[in-house]
């Protein structure tokens, strides 16, 4: 049995990440979504409102499981038996920082693989800082993110402004 994990921070999960899950959970016999729990970035959700928002978003793939972790990412995958990390890519700079990343992942651990996935097209331009700005700002991001994840965005962004012409 092959187990992958897919790591992340999800702060929240979009539609893209769901891409990818969704294209990963086909590939292996079992994909753990971690949720680093202490990334170095400002987060919105707490670590248990990101799983928990994670696993409602992926109830339909029968072989995926949402954890959270900490520390090294190598360490969670040895610690649930994966040999293989998934990442999304979009553009050429979330190349470079996978493949930085990589190569301390390698140097750390030789035994786990990293499989990169190329984000849907209608998905390249989205990250979760982008949809956190446009959401507050009061942009539409109901095609962006499931609609518990909207719902959950607009509870932490109660006064948000109103688009001219909307």
């Amino acid at each position: 049995m092959t187990s992958a994990i897919y790591p992340g921070s999800f702060d929240p999960v979009t539609n893209g990440h769901l891409d990818i899950a969704n294209r990963a959970a086909a590939l292996f016999d079992e994909l753990i979504i971690g949720v680093y729990d202490r990334p170095s970035k400002h987060l919105l959700f707490s670590t248990e409102e990101r799983v928990d928002l994670i696993k409602k978003a992926v109830t339909h793939l029968p072989n995926v499981r949402v954890t959270s972790y900490s520390g090294l990412t190598v360490d969670f995958a040895r610690e649930v038996k994966a040999k293989v990390m998934v990442r999304g890519l979009r553009m050429s700079s979330d190349f470079e920082r996978e493949f930085e990343m990589a190569l301390m992942n390698k140097n750390l651990d030789r035994d786990v693989e990293l499989v990169c996935l190329m984000t849907s097209l209608e998905f390249q331009f989205l990250s979760s800082s982008l949809l956190k700005e446009a959401c507050e700002l009061g942009g539409d991001i109901n095609d962006l993110v499931p609609k518990h994840v909207a719902a959950a965005l607009k509870k932490k962004f109660p006064q948000t402004r109103k688009r001219v012409g909307k």
